[in-house]
């Protein structure tokens, strides 16, 4: 028997730093899992533990790392947190680590956001992931769980592929809804890291928002290219974007007609629409 493929490390790291300014307070929450590749091979086949980093070590030096060394923005922290592992310890090849923000926005008290009190903006969450090994770095960033809803200015139709399984009406006229989740490969280190990913993502709705969408596909497709198009220092990136039905209540046993103004929204089942755009 072989272990063709092995690697550990920490999940679930949470941590909260408050930045004090006087009264005014900021917050920066991250979720941050460390996975380790390398030498590690014998703990698995032989029992011996003599390279093993201890995951609870692995806790530790995040925990003390963020204390230190977390600022306003979270891939730079990843990097050094990967470097940390990457250099300290030989027997390590290669450090991934992923980074998801929760993010907090401060509370209004009489007009005026308030200095320290906050509630949560959204339960979209940014992410960043980075790898290091002794070659090569990457740094991911990008966006999960982000709702996105448009009342109109979808359809589907024109699918030439029909069978007896075939019911689904063909429609100019539809609600479009998305989880949206994506992700793109910084293939340089922008200026601002916040910045950047504001305006992707910014480019990203603009396009859901103000495009007719003849399908999910191809709105996945121009919402990349204006991702692409709006941070050069991008080389792709990835989109996942799940069909979030919004169905049409029937009305006509009670001698109503809803004319699409009445809907059951439903999770499941539904269509999963995923894609990567790169530059020619």
């Amino acid at each position: 028997m072989k272990l063709q493929h092995h690697h550990y490390g920490k999940a679930s790291v949470r941590v909260m730093k408050v930045a004090r300014k006087g009264e005014q307070h900021s917050i920066k929450e991250l979720e941050i899992s460390v996975m380790l590749r390398g030498g590690f091979e014998a703990s698995y086949t032989k029992g011996d533990n003599s390279l093993v980093v201890p995951t609870d070590s692995m806790k530790n030096t995040v925990n003390v790392l963020a204390k230190e060394k977390l600022g306003a923005e979270t891939e730079p922290f990843g990097l050094l947190v990967a470097r940390h592992f990457l250099e300290t310890y030989p027997q390590v090849e290669e450090v991934q680590v992923r980074l998801s923000e929760r993010c907090w926005e401060r509370i209004t008290v009489q007009g005026r956001p308030h200095a320290h009190s906050f509630t949560e903006k959204s339960p979209a969450k940014p992410f960043a992931e980075v790898t290091c090994s002794r070659k090569e770095t990457t740094i991911q960033s990008g966006v999960s769980d982000l709702l996105i809803l448009k009342t109109t200015q979808s359809g589907f139709e024109g699918y030439d592929v029909r069978d007896k399984f075939t019911t689904l009406p063909e429609t100019k006229d539809r609600i479009f809804a998305t989880q949206l989740r994506a992700s793109w490969l910084h293939a340089q280190p922008p200026s601002s890291y916040d910045q950047t990913n504001a305006r992707i993502l910014e480019a990203m709705l603009e396009v859901f928002a103000v495009t007719y969408s003849p399908s999910v596909q191809t709105t996945l497709f121009q919402m990349g290219e204006a991702a692409l198009k709006a941070a050069p220092s991008i080389s792709k990136i990835t989109l996942a974007m799940p069909n979030k039905h919004c169905l049409l209540i029937n009305l006509a046993p009670f001698g109503i007609e809803n004319r699409n103004e009445l809907f059951v929204p439903t999770d499941e089942p539904h269509g999963q629409i995923e894609g990567t755009i790169t530059r020619d």
